[in-house]
C-alpha cells in the first residue's frame, strides 16, 4: 500500500528528465509500492516554432544533448534532429493514458522518452502510436481518447498550470526553476512534490537532483519505510524491471560505477546501442525475441 505520492513534473522531450531516470528507478527498487507515482506534464513546447522564436535550432539542441549524454551516460543519440519537435502532443498522450488507461501512463511516458532521445520526431502520430503499443495500450483507442475527450485537454492544461505555479518551498530555490511564458516561474524537469498520504505532509524537490536528495526527503516524511536491500546481481535488476535498462540505470540501482555495470551487463545481456551507450536486455530474452 502506498504511503507517499510523488507528483513528478516532467516532459517526454526533456533530456534532463530522461537523464534522471536512474534516480527514479532507484527509488522504485528501494521503496516499490510504498510510492504512488503520478507523472504530470510541464508541456515545454506547443509548436516547433516556439523553439525557433527562442533561438533554438536542431544543431544547438544536438550540442546540448551531447553534453548531457556525456555527463550522465544515458542512451541519447546526439545527432541533429530533422527539425525541432513540439512536446505538447506526447504530453497529451500521457494525460490521455492517465485518464483512460490508468496504470499505463508511466510506461507510455518512458517509451516516448526513449523514442525522443533516440532522435525520433516524437510529435508525429506514428511515433506516439508505436510508443503506445510498446506500453501495452491500443494506439487507436489512445488517439481517440486524447483527440476527442475534452477532459484530457482540461487535465493537460491543469498540469501545465500547476507546473507554472511552483510551491513557496520551490520558489525559495529559484535557481532550480525556469522562466515561464508570463514572466513567472515554472518547475524544471523533473521536479517532485512528495506528499505523505495519511497526513498531507509534503516535501518539494524542484529541478534535477541527486537520488540521495529524494531519499532524504522520503526518510523525513516516512521514516518507517524499509529500504529494499541492494540487488545481488545486474541480472536480478534486469529481471525485476521487465524491460530494457540503460547502463546508468543499472549502475544507480546496484551502486556500481558505469564501467563496472557495463562489464557485468555484457556477461549476461545484449545491448541495443543508442548513441554512445544503449539498452540492455537479458541474453535469454533477447534470443527468444530474435527466434
Amino acid at each position: 500500500m502506498a504511503v507517499l505520492r510523488i507528483e513528478e513534473f516532467t516532459d517526454p522531450g526533456c533530456p534532463w528528465a530522461f537523464s534522471a531516470e536512474p534516480g527514479r528507478l532507484r527509488l522504485l527498487w528501494l521503496y516499490g509500492e510504498s510510492i504512488d507515482w503520478r507523472p504530470r506534464m510541464v508541456v515545454l513546447s506547443r509548436s516547433p516554432e516556439e523553439y525557433a522564436a527562442k533561438g533554438y535550432t536542431p544543431e544547438l539542441m544536438a550540442q546540448g544533448m551531447a553534453d548531457i549524454q556525456r555527463r550522465f551516460g544515458m542512451p541519447i543519440d546526439p545527432r541533429p534532429r530533422p527539425r525541432m519537435a513540439a512536446t505538447v502532443h506526447a504530453c497529451r498522450a500521457v494525460v490521455g493514458a492517465r485518464l483512460h488507461f490508468p496504470g499505463c501512463e508511466q510506461a507510455l511516458l518512458r517509451r516516448l522518452r526513449i523514442h525522443a532521445m533516440a532522435g525520433e520526431l516524437f510529435d508525429e502520430p506514428p511515433v506516439i502510436a508505436r510508443a503506445a503499443e510498446e506500453a501495452g495500450i491500443d494506439p487507436l483507442r489512445l488517439l481517440r481518447a486524447w483527440r476527442d475527450d475534452p477532459d484530457v485537454e482540461r487535465a493537460l492544461e491543469a498540469d501545465a498550470a500547476a507546473a507554472r505555479g511552483p510551491s513557496p518551498a520551490a520558489l525559495a530555490l529559484d535557481h532550480k526553476l525556469a522562466a515561464a511564458e508570463d514572466d513567472g516561474r515554472r518547475y524544471t524537469c523533473p521536479s517532485y512534490e512528495i506528499t505523505r498520504l495519511d497526513n498531507g505532509a509534503r516535501f518539494d524537490v524542484p529541478g534535477f537532483q541527486p537520488a540521495a536528495v529524494y531519499e532524504a526527503a522520503i526518510a523525513n516524511l516516512a521514516p518507517e519505510l524499509r529500504r529494499r536491500a541492494l540487488p545481488s546481481s545486474v541480472e536480478e535488476v534486469l529481471g525485476w524491471a521487465g524491460e530494457p535498462l540503460a547502463t546508468a540505470e543499472v549502475a544507480a540501482i546496484c551502486e556500481m560505477d558505469h564501467t563496472t555495470a557495463r562489464t557485468e551487463l555484457a556477461r549476461v545481456a545484449r545491448e541495443d546501442a543508442v548513441g554512445p551507450d544503449g539498452w540492455w536486455t537479458p541474453a535469454a530474452v533477447s534470443e527468444r525475441l530474435a527466434a
